[in-house]
Formats: C-alpha cells, structure tokens, sequence
C-alpha cells in the first residue's frame, strides 16, 4: 500500500506508491487487459475500468456506452480510500499510511479531440463533473486537500491519447498549495483585499498580460512565468472554493478556458501541457470559504525541460518574457 513519507530537511511530503509501477489497483483478479491497440476509455470498452463513481449518459445503466463523460477510480492509483489514517515516526524520519483518493476523469467519448477541440458547454461539463466529485469527497473528513490536473500528451506525463484529467485528493496540504495560501493570506492582512481579485483588476485594465476576457473570467500570462507561455485563469467573481463555484461562473470560465487552449495549441503546434486547478482545503470546513484565496486553473506548455540548475536552486529559466507570449497569443489566428 502507498506510504507518504516527509523530507526532514525542507516538511516536504512524498508519496511511495508501489501500485503505480503498472500493477493492479484491485484486489483479487483485475480488470482484463484490452485487446492490443484498444483504448480502454473509448466506448464499448467500459468493462477494462473500474466502477463509474459519475457519469453523465444517455444510455442505460452504469458502465456501459452512452455515455458523455465518466469517473472511476484510477486503476494505478496513487492512494486508496480504504484504510485508516496511521502516523508512524522513524528516528528523524515520520511517514503515514497513503489514505486519499484518485481518480480519472475521461472528458469526452471521442479519442480524437482534445479538451480544446470541445465545445465550451462540453468542458463547462468536465468542470461540473470536477465540482460534483469534489463535494463528494470533502465530506470525508480524512482528506485535507485535492489536486485536479490533466497531463496532456507524452511529454507532459500522459500515458493514454484519450482525453482525461485525474484527481487526486491527500491527507495532507501540499507544499505548494500551503505557500500560495501563506502569501495570499499575507496580503490580504496588509491590505485587506484579496490578491487575486487584485491582480484582475490590474491586469484586466492595464491588458498588456492579457490573452482572453469574458464576463467571467480573465486569462493571463502571469507576471513570473515558470514556462513560455504560461497561462492563469481567474474567474471574475471570488470563489475560494472550485465546487462553490455556481454553473453559470464555470460556464464562463469553460468558454475562456477553450479559447486559451486553442491558442496555446495554434502558437505552439499543439504542444504537450499541464493543466491543474489550485482550490482551498477540502476540510477542515472552516478552510473552505476563505476571503484572501482565490480558485484559478494554470496552464503550462512543456516547452522546455527543468534542469541541474532548476533542481539544485528552485528558480525556473524562462526565455520568453511574459508580455511578448501574451501579445502573442493575442495575435495568432484559430
């Protein structure tokens, strides 16, 4: 079973998680492999994944065709549900059992077409299945936190061509989470604003960073980019928490969401990319309505690779100034 395990040097978790080297998430006999070259998250193959924990289908009955959109558990997950939460300290070293969630989102029943090739009400539709599946899992009180991401393409750590996002819900607040909300909250006890909505406004006026506008959300190239190109995307309205966001908000954030992708997709060839959503603490509840954080998704082409130098300081390289990629994107034809 998975372990997470903390780096005493700098609080950082790991997860150990000997399930993800290609072995079966199941116990007893696992699903049948797919026939050579088949997709198990096409349609009609539904029987090489685990139970649907949501779908939304036309047809009848769970885990057969019909389907628009599905979840179920990651086969190869990186933790699992079952279990309780145990604490063990080694000498210096302290490590817990790999209690959480994972889970695969697959967007789409058709293998052709990525997130961007949708229609705005198709990926409004994977943001509410996000949103669904997130309510349900904040009600156990075991998990902190979760992380909603999708690797797109091999080069960003995609294994499967299908379209598909993951989610994967922890016992703990990550690392990077943790210090985004410490910067937030640090601002907003100096100026008693929320950072974000901040930056919303002083990007959307001054539009020298800016890529997409719609009444509801606004796409940046952020002031420090890690990668060229990088993209934020922060709706209008403040919502700390991803699932308090009302259908209509996400609908307007699906529609800018479109329009950022198929722009990164034709300045770039359609590149390898990351895309998470970075949203407040499951629980405890009182973490979830916060009025210094603010939801917003990130987008990250794989345009260049982090080395020795990344690794040993933590400081990324960007060779494309911020301004010159928003420009640019603004500009390229879809």
């Amino acid at each position: 079973m998975a372990e997470l395990r903390k780096d005493p040097v700098c609080d950082r978790w790991v997860i150990i998680a000997p399930e993800r080297a290609e072995r079966p998430s199941e116990p007893g006999r696992p699903p049948p492999a797919p026939p050579s070259g088949a997709c198990p998250f096409c349609p009609g193959n539904e029987r090489y994944t685990p139970h649907e924990l949501l779908a939304y289908r036309s047809g009848d009955g769970p885990d057969g065709p019909g389907w628009q959109l599905r979840v179920f558990p990651n086969r190869y997950p990186a933790l699992r549900v079952e279990g309780a939460i145990e604490r063990e300290g080694m000498g210096l070293f302290d490590r817990m059992t790999g209690v959480g969630a994972h889970e695969v989102v697959v967007e789409t029943p058709d293998h052709r077409r990525a997130l961007g090739d949708l229609p705005s009400e198709e990926i409004a539709r994977v943001l509410f299945a996000w949103r669904e599946r997130l309510l349900d899992l904040r009600r156990d009180g075991r998990l902190s936190s979760a992380i909603v991401f999708k690797n797109q393409g091999y080069g960003a750590g995609a294994t499967l061509g299908h379209a598909h996002s993951q989610l994967i819900a922890l016992p703990r607040l990550p690392r990077e989470l943790a210090d985004e909300l410490s910067g937030a909250r640090r601002h907003y006890e100096q100026r008693e604003r929320c950072l974000f909505c901040d930056i919303l406004r002083q990007e959307g006026a001054a539009g020298e960073r800016l890529i997409v506008q719609n009444g509801g959300c606004l796409s940046i190239a952020p002031f420090a980019p890690r990668v060229p190109f990088e993209c934020w995307l922060l709706p209008a309205r403040h919502h700390s928490s991803f699932e308090e966001t009302p259908d209509g908000d996400l609908a307007e954030v699906a529609d800018a969401l479109r329009e950022t992708l198929r722009r990164v997709d034709a300045a770039l060839a359609r590149p390898a990319l990351n895309l998470v959503l970075h949203t407040a603490p499951l629980n405890p509840p009182a973490e979830r309505n916060l009025p210094y954080w603010h939801w917003h998704l990130e987008v990250l082409p794989v345009t260049v690779r982090p080395g020795g130098f990344e690794w040993g300081s933590g400081f990324f390289i960007n060779p494309t100034p911020p301004e010159e990629a928003a420009e640019f994107l603004r500009k390229v034809q879809i």
